[in-house]
């Protein structure tokens, strides 16, 4: 006989509470019977200590619809609903606690509503949910924490998973049970996760809800459905996704080879001197952090005043959580570790962002992934630059614009782009610009190519945006304020009119490519960690063509235009023609004197293409591997024609290993720790030549020995002159003048004399000079001669290095 609902109770340790609970049941489905059927009840004993199976056999000899299933010991709610639900043959099943916390009359209330081919779920969480006996409060937090967290991560619009009281379609119940693997009270999570993902409906209905005494839900046991999710969620992981982001990590890791083999000593060759200045930030970061100091200034470069932090890249959203690392293991492994890491994480969510929201096929939104974050661009900031590396939380951030355009949870939408901005505030304020400006192009381009899409998004859009902004800017109003307005702040870095790349760098590769070569990206570039474009003609082609295939689309419309305004905006102020005398006004001129753009190197806007030409190549392999528009597989010598095309666009561009070479020794005397015996309270080592944007190796004097000492001069971003305009290393002094131009020139362009020696002592009191040390380097001798001279005596060879000691006794 064909069993129309099954009612299945999981018990444990319930002989007080599980008779009448059966008896109520039983008397509900015995009133109406024309309604509810033949069904049956199962009880689940999970290995109980107590009479409950005694109890439950009873029952079952006067009521022979009742079945007993027992266990030999205590498996967790999850084991034993999947039995009771697995043992079922009902068109419905109804899962109940064994306290009947929730009535059994309310199953009214499921039975009336519409889905009965999904789940109808009873929920204590909806505006006509009646709660008539209350839990202890610190038990009611804890709930409404966990299904918060349980929506946010696992099964988002279900407000109450947890409610014991649920109506399932028979047959997918079974299917979903036979799949679960959870054994304790996460099983609700991963049954409805299912449900979910087999686009089967689920439905919340509120019902009546009463504590009862004597509940097994123990406040250690929200901890375990805490880490029954995580579980839930990495099973979930398809295989392929893990392979992906394997061969991400792999890819990353063989580019950074070189450094990774020798930590000690390896130096990234085209890095400058960015690597010398991030390890330093990474330190000093975690000295601040470690010492309860404040993160956003430090006096240990640019002394005595110091360097305003905020302004300068410090990237606190990385350098903060580092902290134990870097104390630990020290500021290399962590500038490894961020390179490495950073740029797998970008390609990982680019990837999540396409197979999520673009492409059916994995593999096909891995090399759109790949492109985003492996072009030419982002290699070359490789070199020295990881705040336009770890662009990790661009694709979350279109990701969260889009769900706002949707217009369905816009004030959860908006409060998490809001966190997500003030996030990527404290990653990189360039980057984020620069993606707001390619998210604006894009939606102006895409309103215009459908209207009526636009009409529905823009007053969601707009609502989430003013709740972003309410969230982010309370969140980074002082470290902004500290920014621009704090000791050390400036206005603006000026790069002049030559910034902008010429128009044949998107056409040529990059010096890293692999069919690149060094000389001719070298003529196009500001310097190797700046080229910024260098797509290739073959990828540019490939675009054209793609975008001509799939005109149609206002998606590929909007692309174009981005990445065409993209690439235009970042040819600068002016623009030469190629192979020609000509000089046009370029449309950056319109933009670069604004507040925030006139800092920026526009060059970069160009890093905006990166993801433009991802996705249309994502998009343009999951057509090769889907099927004809009626529905056909497509040729097969089309779709290898077009494999071997993308390719062909690819290949050219291949990152190659990043070289390095190794760093110079720090000499003994500062490695020691002897520079101590000649600093007084708050006095500084000076280095010779001082540090400055294009020899910074005393930054890693500092950072390598446990930032024991300040230092004048160094590498940051400042204020220079009344204007307070930006400039890169400390205000220029007299003394620091000269010796660098003897460093640079191999002799002493001027005659030291008794005014020279004033303008050196001058100089040497407002550093707070306690000792001055020349390492060995390049023209040491003339330096030796030049320092002897305005110090009126010779220095002392100690640890490796000359050494002058310039307090007034010696």
């Amino acid at each position: 006989m064909t069993v129309e609902l099954s009612v299945v109770v999981p018990a444990y340790n319930e002989e007080r509470r599980l008779r009448p609970t059966l008896d109520a049941i039983r008397a509900h489905l015995n009133a109406d019977p024309g309604r509810w059927g033949s069904w049956e009840l199962i009880v689940v004993d999970d290995g109980s200590a107590d009479a409950t199976a005694e109890v439950a056999r009873a029952a079952a000899a006067e009521e022979p619809r009742i079945h007993v299933i027992s266990g030999p010991a205590n498996r967790g709610k999850g084991h034993a609903l999947r039995q009771g639900v697995l043992a079922s043959y009902g068109r419905r099943v109804l899962l109940t606690d064994a306290d009947l916390a929730t009535p059994i009359e309310e199953l009214d209330r499921l039975d009336k509503e519409p889905g009965a081919e999904g789940a109808v779920i009873g929920s204590r969480a909806l505006p006509d949910s009646r709660i008539d006996v209350h839990q202890r409060r610190s038990r009611e937090v804890l709930g409404r924490l966990g299904n918060r967290l349980i929506r946010a991560v696992a099964v988002p619009g279900v407000r109450d998973t947890q409610c014991g009281f649920k109506l399932l379609d028979g047959e997918r119940a079974r299917e979903a049970f036979a799949a679960s693997r959870l054994d304790g009270w996460g099983i609700d999570v991963e049954v409805l996760r299912y449900f979910r993902h087999r686009g089967w409906p689920v439905t919340e209905v509120p019902v009546t809800w009463a504590h009862q005494p004597g509940s097994k839900v123990r406040p250690l046991d929200y901890a375990r459905v805490l880490g029954e999710l995580v579980l839930l969620r990495a099973r979930a992981v398809r295989p392929v996704d893990l392979a992906v982001t394997g061969l991400f990590l792999l890819a990353s890791f063989l580019l950074y080879r070189h450094l990774w083999a020798d930590l000690d000593r390896a130096y990234l060759a085209d890095s400058m001197q960015d690597q010398n200045q991030w390890e330093w930030f990474f330190a000093v970061t975690a000295d601040n952090v470690s010492h309860l100091r404040n993160p956003l200034f430090t006096t240990l470069q640019n002394a005595p005043d110091g360097v305003n932090l905020m302004a300068n890249t410090v990237m606190l959203g990385v350098s903060v959580p580092f902290t134990p690392v870097t104390l630990a293991f020290g500021p290399t492994v962590t500038w490894a570790l961020v390179l490495t890491l950073g740029l797998t994480a970008t390609a990982c969510s680019w990837y999540w962002f396409l197979a999520r929201r673009l492409v059916r096929h994995r593999w096909a939104a891995a090399v759109g992934a790949a492109l985003a974050a492996y072009a030419p661009p982002m290699v070359s900031h490789g070199n020295a630059h990881p705040n336009f590396l770890l662009l990790f939380m661009v694709p979350l951030i279109v990701d969260r614009a889009l769900r706002l355009c949707e217009g369905r949870r816009v004030v959860r939408d908006g409060v998490l782009l809001g966190l997500l901005a003030t996030y990527q505030i404290f990653l990189g304020e360039e980057p984020l610009l620069l993606a707001a400006l390619g998210m604006l192009l894009f939606a102006l381009a895409y309103a215009a190519a459908d209207r009526e899409a636009a009409r529905a998004a823009w007053r969601p859009l707009a609502k989430g945006l003013g709740i972003a902004a309410a969230v982010s800017l309370p969140l980074v109003a002082f470290p902004l304020y500290w920014q621009f307005f704090g000791p050390q702040s400036y206005h603006s870095v000026l790069h002049g009119e030559g910034a902008g790349n010429s128009p044949l760098a998107l056409l040529e590769f990059s010096g890293r490519s692999l069919l690149g070569d060094e000389a001719t990206a070298d003529r196009l570039a500001m310097n190797r960690t700046e080229q910024n474009a260098f797509y290739g003609w073959p990828l540019v082609a490939l675009a054209c063509a793609i975008t001509v295939r799939l005109w149609r689309r206002p998606l590929v419309k909007a692309l174009a235009f981005t990445g065409l305004a993209a690439a235009l905006l970042s040819l600068g102020q002016k623009v030469r023609i190629p192979y020609t005398d000509v000089v046009l006004t370029g449309p950056w001129k319109w933009l670069s004197d604004k507040p925030l753009f006139e800092s920026v190197i526009e060059s970069r806007v160009a890093m905006v293409c990166a993801p433009v030409l991802g996705i249309l190549v994502a998009l343009a392999v999951d057509r090769l591997a889907g099927e004809s528009e009626e529905g056909a597989p497509r040729p097969l010598v089309w779709r290898v024609a077009g494999l071997v095309a993308v390719w062909a666009a690819l290949l050219p561009i291949v990152p190659t290993p990043y070289p390095v070479y190794e760093r110079a020794e720090i000499p003994p005397f500062i490695a020691d720790g002897t520079y101590r015996q000649y600093l007084g309270e708050g006095e500084t080592v000076v280095p010779v030549p001082l540090p400055d944007p294009g020899g910074a190796q005393a930054l890693h004097w500092q950072s390598a020995t446990g930032l024991g000492f300040s230092v004048p001069g160094g590498y940051f971003n400042g204020p220079w002159g009344p204007d307070r305009v930006g400039i890169y290393g400390a205000s220029p002094r007299h003394t620091s003048n000269l010796l660098r131009d003897v460093r640079w020139q191999g002799h002493i362009p001027v005659t030291i004399g008794p005014a020279w020696r004033a303008q050196a002592r001058a100089d040497l009191a407002f550093w707070r000079a306690g000792v001055v040390v020349l390492p060995p380097g390049p023209n040491e001798d003339v330096l030796q001669e030049a320092v002897t001279k305005l110090l009126g005596g010779a220095g002392k060879r100690i640890g490796g290095a000359w050494v002058w000691d310039v307090h007034p006794t010696h």
